[in-house]
């Protein structure tokens, strides 16, 4: 019999590169973690990992395994999920990793609706930027996690994605620059945004090409605030989406909405939790925010 706690190390492996990333995101020792590697290996039967420079690759047979290890614990978090249903679940915590703007958004105002309609209902924020979200959801460290859909984006099949919102951007420009009616005339503009790597940087820099130029960062920012600090300075012009824009002091710029540009938020849990009674008043009371209105 294969060990399932086995093929949860294996997937880590897979997803970090290395057993001493993959430990970390385990919680174990890269000692442990290479017991469990080498236990699997010898119920398989096969070398499932190979040495890839300060890394190791997954093996032929380690590729097998690893998408079989997909389908095994996408049915174990259904049976889970089948199991919290007959027993109810009404009470329990759930823990969401998500990027700031959609906790103001929609998820602060789920915690206080739910703490009406399931009290017995404890949910846990945490603070993820980017893509993080989802790692810490493929990680366990986190059971349901909102992101942001950008290009080049893994389309992971160990996730159930559900739609929330789509949010527009708006064009924020220094007073002393006149107004733009389309992006390309900020083609020779310092550009001001998140670094790369950030779902918004990515969204920025694609709507840009669709108007034929790449946009020349000169400063760079996760922070909105300061985003907003910096084009009120005059540094440059920045496209930030709109939910980011609300309680922000806007006097020293001018905000331009843009046709085009805007981000898809999704909610994400692994595949089979969908069901998990203590996900679905969560999963409903996100899709029915209307953040935007």
């Amino acid at each position: 019999m294969i060990d399932t706690r086995r093929l949860r190390t294996l997937r880590a492996v897979a997803d970090h590169g290395t057993v001493t990333a993959a430990a970390a995101a385990l919680h174990l020792t890269p000692s442990a973690v290479s017991q469990q590697l080498g236990a699997l290996e010898h119920e398989v039967g096969h070398r499932l990992f190979a040495r890839d420079g300060r890394g190791i690759r997954l093996t032929a047979v380690g590729r097998i395994m690893l998408g079989h290890a997909d389908e095994v614990l996408a049915q174990l978090e259904r049976a889970e999920a089948e199991v919290a249903a007959y027993t109810t679940g009404s009470a329990g915590e759930v823990s969401v990793a998500s990027f700031a703007t959609a906790i103001s958004a929609v998820l602060a105002p789920a915690v206080r609706a739910l703490r009406l309609s399931a009290p017995a209902l404890k949910i846990r924020v945490l603070d993820a930027e980017g893509d993080r979200g989802l790692t810490m959801l493929l990680d366990d460290q986190a059971d349901l996690a909102i992101a942001v859909e950008y290009r080049g984006a893994p389309d992971d099949q160990r996730l159930t994605r559900i739609p929330l919102y789509a949010e527009p951007f708006d064009l924020l420009l220094p007073h002393e620059r006149a107004p733009a009616s389309t992006l390309a005339e900020l083609a020779g503009d310092d550009w001001i945004g998140p670094y790369p790597g950030n779902p918004v940087h990515d969204v920025i820099t694609f709507a840009c090409e669709r108007e034929g130029f790449t946009p020349g960062f000169a400063h760079s920012s996760d922070d909105f605030r300061a985003v907003v600090a910096l084009v009120g300075a005059g540094a440059g012009v920045a496209l930030v989406p709109r939910l980011a824009l609300r309680d922000l002091d806007l006097s020293g710029v001018i905000v331009q909405r843009i046709p085009g540009p805007e981000r898809r938020v999704f909610a994400a849990v692994r595949k089979g939790a969908d069901l998990h009674p203590l996900l679905r008043p969560l999963l409903t009371t996100l899709t029915a925010s209307h953040p935007l209105d």
